[in-house]
């Protein structure tokens, strides 16, 4: 089976990125370390400290703009 990935940059994003996968174990590794990717340069950019909790709901934002179809 494979999967569509769309992974927005935020909400209003006219143009996601999109990728086809053809295995269940690749798309959900590739999920992680964007999503890991996104939130560090976010972390790393700040003009503030973030807090653990602060990242984590970073994080948990990064998620919502995930979206997997099966084809």
């Amino acid at each position: 089976m494979k999967y569509k990935l769309t992974h927005a940059v935020c909400y209003l994003d006219s143009k996601p990125e999109i990728k086809i996968f053809d295995l269940w174990d690749e798309l959900q590794d590739y999920i992680t370390e964007e999503v890991e990717r996104r939130v560090q340069f976010q972390v790393e950019h700040s003009p503030f400290s973030i807090s653990e909790e602060e990242r984590e709901a970073i994080e948990q934002e990064e998620y919502t703009l995930v979206k997997i179809e099966e084809l």
